[in-house]
């Protein structure tokens, strides 16, 4: 079963376990270095993906059909995109640059749109387009910054941002890709499949990559489950949210319904801190309302 508003709540989990994962991996980000800490995503998230897919085929008790190449393609393209966004989305938040956080994830959906496109040949509707457009805009109107300090050093952190937004929109439209050459009659194990071999790879590949570049930052991730765990269990159950949102719906729209998660946090602010916007903050606000609702009417 599958009811067509099931994408809309694994979206909204998916993106509030994510935000518990970016915290946990920043704070790892001066210990072990930005590959390193992007490492523990993969790492540490592959075995809680295991215990996912197999609760999965248990409760199911469907098995996935033995990989083929085309799947194998869409793992290793959407694995080294989201390997190289993670890396460039850390070292963005090393800079402690707001326009570089607003480049990544206000871009973000509008370039999973174009991927599903070019990769998914996924023609989107007017309605469709139109949502996204809308819902970009006015997260960025809600968070760009009203002016930038003269002489200010921002275009290298803004180009971190705006490749690694485009680098994770080339993973979510392979993802999905992977996700739909599955087909094994469910769409949770469908997810689950997709999910670990892809954190399967990119644990071997970092790990190999780290044993000749960094072998400390190695060493200190496998010394440290504790502290490594929580981020790899939340990184993985993000993923896990994500890929069952993919397998139902378009990248595009669950990317877009995502930012739904920037407008709650603009409340919360709000009402705890009795904050008055400016009159940009309430039209950008004013704009993600109608293209969150539009991505909602689209998807239904």
């Amino acid at each position: 079963m599958s009811p067509d508003w099931f994408w809309i709540a694994f979206t909204l989990i998916a993106a509030l376990a994510q935000t518990a994962r970016n915290a946990m991996q920043r704070g790892l980000t001066a210990q072990i270095g930005t590959v390193g800490a992007a490492h523990v995503r993969f790492l540490y998230g592959f075995p809680f993906a295991g215990l996912f897919l197999a609760g999965t085929i248990a409760l199911t008790g469907l098995w996935p059909a033995w990989p083929g190449r085309t799947f194998l393609c869409w793992i290793i393209l959407g694995g080294g995109a989201q390997i190289g966004a993670t890396v460039l989305l850390l070292a963005a938040m090393r800079t402690r640059s707001f326009v570089a956080a607003v480049a990544y994830t206000k871009s973000e959906p509008v370039l999973v749109l174009i991927g599903g496109l070019v990769m998914l040949h996924e023609t989107p509707g007017l309605w469709q387009v139109g949502a996204i457009c809308i819902a970009t805009a006015g997260v960025t109107l809600m968070s760009w910054p009203p002016h930038l300090q003269a002489g200010r050093e921002w275009y290298g952190p803004v180009a971190y941002g705006l490749t690694s937004g485009a680098l994770f929109a080339v993973s979510a439209v392979a993802y999905r890709g992977g996700i739909l050459t599955v087909e094994s009659g469910s769409f949770l194990v469908d997810a689950g499949t997709t999910l670990t071999a892809a954190l399967g790879l990119q644990a071997v590949a970092l790990s190999l990559y780290l044993l000749v570049t960094d072998r400390k930052a190695l060493i200190h991730l496998l010394r440290t489950p504790r502290q490594s765990s929580p981020a790899g269990f939340f990184g993985a159950l993000a993923s896990q949210f994500w890929f069952m949102a993919f397998a139902l719906q378009s990248a595009s729209l669950v990317r877009t319904l995502a930012l739904a998660e920037v407008l709650m946090a603009q409340i919360v602010t709000r009402r705890l801190f009795k904050q008055a916007g400016s009159a940009r903050e309430k039209v950008g606000m004013a704009a993600l309302v109608i293209g969150v609702a539009g991505v909602l009417l689209a998807g239904g």
